[in-house]
């Protein structure tokens, strides 16, 4: 008699089980675009077929670009990943994207950030990146004025100072015509930027030798490449070993820069009593009111700087490789460039004469005027987006957003990933050009606008079409020092040095040896190089290339 109850209770089991499947997999988000789903494998299997078709190791951005063709280009696309994770819904134009980042009644700080504990390790628990309601506010307004722009350009020395150290390295690779990794000259040139700006210490992050470099340098180094696979976004389960080696070098990270800060607060109390003049970096700036350090203080102040070293150098780095590779490929562009920097600078090329004119009083003037060269900066984070958002509403909040075509769509308990790479793309606003690399499409007939930075739109495009650092109170708190960084480069750099790719992405030449031009205005090119994704996105061979120095004998 036990035994025909058991087997009623297990088919039972077994109805019941494969009815709530169903459910998930055909039913319960049957009104969002998605490919075709499995009952027992969802959209996993068909992803792994995509995924296959192209490079193994391209960015997950390229496989939803073509399922989002595939589909017919609709405003989003759900992908079942359960039970790996949660659903995701991919966001692929700025309508949808700006309702998810904006503030509302029901969400004032736009919908909460998506759960980044597998990040833990390199930003900390309570980092501004990850935080929520009051104390994100609060970690906010503590670091809002070290971030201004007024702020960030009494660094102007500073950066100029570590730009100098670049050119030297750029000098000897010219001389050696060895070819290197411009992503890794440019990390570490941004690392000692950020070093001394938001903590006013000297990393000494461009040593050519790595054993040579500076302690904490290294160990930040050594906890980043435990991130750098294409399963980063995976339960720690799936590789324990890999998360174990996190956990170490996390520790390591966090013993350096507690020392670091704790030495700093005392300096600082020092300085306050001697009534002598105190550290503007952002990190004297946190810590002005605090007579004492005590340990939550202490956590938290040692979270947001390993949140800044991860920010301020890996999108800096990984997009001042992509502006000098685009340069290299669009003449036009280029020679735009070096007129404009003529035009501010005069014909002088030496590093030391454009410090001079750099620094203040006069320099955050002339980095206001670079228009042109604001415009290929958006350009290039238009086309090479490293980072985007990923939201998360709960179960019960009832959130929805409305399609342009005016359908309302539920999006609780769904990670939201607003696309930049496809919504930077969208034909809509960019029109018949939106996959060539035409920075004159931000001058929209004004000069004026590189006033504003980086965030200002034109009459031809919505703002909220453009948003490499987000958009809303969520938004980037260093775009500002990016856009200063990232020009006070372009204005030392671009008028000396050419760079010629290597290997991907190297131009095509014709029969007498001479580049190709394509009706883009773009070079030809025999490969193509693409995004691998390390945290956030980055050219897949470190943007290997060789350089000449142009005023070289």
């Amino acid at each position: 008699m036990l035994k025909p109850l058991m087997l009623v209770a297990v088919l039972l089991a077994s109805v019941l089980l494969y009815r709530k499947l169903c459910y998930k997999r055909f039913v319960q988000y049957n009104r969002f675009p998605q490919l075709p789903t499995s009952l027992f494998w969802g959209h996993l299997k068909v992803y792994n077929e995509i995924t296959k078709r192209g490079k193994l190791d391209r960015d997950h951005d390229y496989i939803f670009s073509e399922i989002y063709e595939m589909l017919g280009r609709p405003p989003l696309v759900l992908m079942d990943y359960r039970p790996i994770c949660r659903p995701v819904v991919f966001v692929t134009c700025y309508e949808i994207a700006e309702q998810i980042s904006r503030a509302t009644i029901q969400f004032p700080a736009s919908v909460p950030k998506v759960d980044l504990r597998y990040l833990e390790h390199v930003i900390g628990r309570t980092s501004i990146l990850s935080s929520q309601g009051d104390m994100w506010k609060s970690l906010r307004k503590t670091y809002n004025h070290g971030f201004s722009l007024q702020h960030l350009l009494t660094f102007l020395p500073t950066m100029l100072d570590k730009t100098i150290i670049f050119t030297k390295h750029l000098d000897m690779l010219s001389s050696s015509q060895d070819k290197f990794s411009l992503v890794s000259l440019t990390t570490n040139l941004t690392f000692d930027i950020i070093g001394a700006v938001i903590m006013d210490v000297d990393l000494d992050a461009q040593h050519m030798d790595p054993s040579q470099r500076g302690e904490l340098i290294r160990s930040f180094t050594e906890l980043l490449r435990a991130y750098w696979d294409d399963k980063i976004h995976l339960p720690w389960w799936f590789k324990p070993l890999t998360t174990l080696k996190r956990r170490r070098a996390g520790k390591q990270v966090d013993r350096i820069l507690k020392a670091m800060i704790r030495r700093k607060h005392e300096e600082q109390q020092t300085r306050q009593d001697k009534t002598s003049q105190r550290s503007e970096s952002i990190l004297s700036l946190s810590l002005q009111n605090a007579k004492a350090l005590p340990q939550d203080l202490l956590d938290i102040t040692c979270d947001q700087l390993k949140t800044f070293l991860l920010g301020g150098h890996d999108s800096p780095s990984a997009t001042l490789a992509w502006v000098f590779y685009e340069l290299s490929r669009c003449p036009r562009a280029m020679a735009a460039v070096r007129a404009e920097l003529d035009h501010i600078f005069g014909p002088q090329t030496d590093p030391e004469t454009i410090r001079a004119q750099l620094v203040p009083p006069l320099g955050p003037e002339l980095v206001g005027q670079m228009t042109y060269i604001i415009a290929v900066i958006k350009e290039t984070l238009r086309l090479h987006t490293p980072a985007s958002t990923a939201r998360y509403s709960t179960t019960g909040n009832f959130y929805t957003i409305r399609t342009p075509t005016g359908e309302e769509l539920g999006l609780d308990d769904v990670i939201v990933y607003n696309c930049n790479s496809i919504i930077h793309r969208d034909p809509r606003v960019y029109g018949d050009t939106a996959e060539h690399f035409k920075p004159e499409r931000w001058l929209g007939g004004s000069h004026q606008q590189s006033e504003k930075g980086l965030d200002s739109g034109t009459a031809e495009f919505p703002y909220a079409a453009w948003r490499p650092f987000e958009r809303g109170p969520r938004s980037c708190i260093g775009q500002e020092f990016a856009s200063i960084e990232i020009r006070v480069i372009i204005a030392v750099i671009a008028r000396r040095y050419e760079f010629t790719k290597v290997g991907l992405g190297e131009l095509a030449l014709s029969e007498d040896g001479r580049p190709i031009l394509d009706q883009d205005g773009r070079y030809r090119v025999k490969s193509q190089v693409y995004d691998i994704r390390q945290i956030t996105a980055r050219p897949v061979d470190d943007m290997m290339v060789k350089v000449k120095r142009l005023d070289s004998t």
